[in-house]
């Protein structure tokens, strides 16, 4: 199974720079997206999708035009599962997930708090919360894989300038504590697991000519639970693929 993240920075944004044609050279199994900034009402390309083989299923926030997540799937899945039941973060449509016979994959989309304290003090309500439903969830669904933007660099090898941004947000001690803590708890990082080399980022800003320069971040990510360790055959960032301030990461699974 071919798993694909991506944070759009909004769907219709994306479709405007030929992203369907690159969705189609992808072929993907599921694709994981985040920030979709849309309804699927409004979207006029939807056919086409269908066309290229995926069911789709969308989790939009109630705010117009934030956030988000979606999942496309080749693959009709037997469930699918809306939101956390908390509801601050369901109404951001923060998370959506599709189970497999052989494996659950879910989208979230971490929120952001470099906007200001008040979204810093949310993001850490939401390490706190949505890290206790994702620990009970693990144990409901052994063979997990946990897609998206999380927002936070792990490690000072993720991020271009750690020592500058010692203090900001997705760097913070508390922040990286969380990613740590989650991988001890029985996630496997999958493309850290098979690359150990550094320079390898996931989110640029579009200030300072950051991308063309490699000054990035790796905030995305495709956590997978222990027992799927062994059935990791390839993780990739697809860094040539602009649509975004992101780009995809890939995780392909031996099923």
């Amino acid at each position: 199974m071919k798993i694909i993240t991506y944070n759009v920075n909004g769907i219709r944004s994306a479709m405007s720079k030929n992203w369907l044609s690159w969705l189609q050279a992808s072929d993907a199994d599921v694709v994981c997206l985040q920030e979709i900034k849309a309804t699927p009402d409004v979207l006029t390309d939807l056919l086409l999708v269908e066309q290229l083989g995926y069911e789709h299923y969308w989790y939009p926030a109630e705010k117009k035009g934030y956030s988000g997540t979606a999942i496309f799937t080749k693959q009709t899945p037997k469930h699918i599962e809306y939101g956390c039941g908390i509801s601050d973060f369901d109404r951001e449509g923060r998370n959506i997930r599709v189970d497999f016979d052989d494996v659950s994959v879910m989208s979230v989309y971490f929120p952001s708090g470099s906007s200001g304290d008040e979204r810093q003090d949310f993001k850490f309500r939401f390490l706190d919360e949505f890290g206790e439903y994702i620990n009970k969830l693990k144990w409901a669904y052994p063979n997990l894989v946990i897609s998206g933007d999380y927002n936070i660099c792990h490690r000072p090898i993720d991020i271009h300038n750690p020592k500058s941004n010692a203090n900001s947000s997705g760097f913070l001690p508390a922040e990286r504590e969380w990613m740590e803590n989650l991988i001890e708890s029985g996630f496997v990082d999958t493309f850290r697991y098979l690359n150990k080399e550094p320079h390898n980022y996931t989110w640029w800003s579009f200030r300072a000519n950051s991308r063309a320069k490699n000054l990035g971040w790796r905030i995305d990510y495709n956590m997978a639970t222990q027992p799927l360790q062994p059935l990791i055959k390839r993780a990739a960032i697809l860094s040539e693929a602009r649509h975004s301030d992101h780009c995809p990461v890939l995780l392909e699974l031996d099923l």
